[in-house]
């Protein structure tokens, strides 16, 4: 079941269209630019991103945005005027709280609740944080064809699976078991 945050988090419709973000880039309805290049985060994937930032370590919003500039190669950073507001609502979501403050500078750590909320959409986060590794893959100037070949398979088996129906309990146990088994071997590596 994917979380919807609340109404308030959507930005208005200010009449200049479908597809219109802050910094002023038009996407057609198939999620790329004009231009051709292809749009890095759907509404409301950024959220999703600072959460579970916050949730492997507390982070100040100049940690957060250099991290996801990390994540994508160098390829995008997020403006403070996207990041801050977010952190403002995760906060008043109750998913983060400020752990410290030093001068006009926050640390943020995750909640209870915000844990949840992860939990709860381990799946949307989970394909957006490989979403991001991918694009780090392709543009940060790390070709590793042999990478993004294994990434596209698990990609494929996970969507032909979920394509022949319904998963049981255990088989989502099992499979669950089996990524969070792949991602520790991984970081070990």
């Amino acid at each position: 079941m994917r979380h919807h945050f609340h109404s308030h988090c959507h930005a208005p419709n200010d009449g200049r269209g479908e597809g219109f973000n802050r910094r002023s880039h038009f996407f057609r309805r198939d999620g790329e630019r004009e231009g051709g290049r292809p749009r890095i985060f759907e509404q409301g994937d950024l959220r999703w991103v600072i959460l579970a930032l916050i949730a492997e370590k507390p982070a100040h919003g100049y940690e957060i945005i250099k991290a996801i500039e990390d994540r994508l190669g160098g390829s995008y950073a997020p403006s403070p005027g996207t990041v801050y507001p977010t952190l403002t609502l995760l906060e008043e979501l109750g998913y983060i709280r400020v752990k410290e403050t030093e001068g006009p500078r926050k640390l943020y750590e995750i909640t209870a609740e915000g844990e949840t909320a992860l939990e709860q959409n381990r799946g949307i986060v989970d394909a957006i944080l490989a979403k991001m590794a991918e694009i780090n893959l392709r543009r940060g100037g790390r070709q590793a064809p042999q990478l993004v070949r294994a990434w596209q398979n698990v990609k494929m088996a996970m969507n032909l699976r979920v394509a022949r129906g319904p998963l049981s309990e255990a088989q989502i146990e099992k499979i669950a078991q089996i990524l969070d088994d792949a991602a520790k071997s991984i970081e070990h590596t």
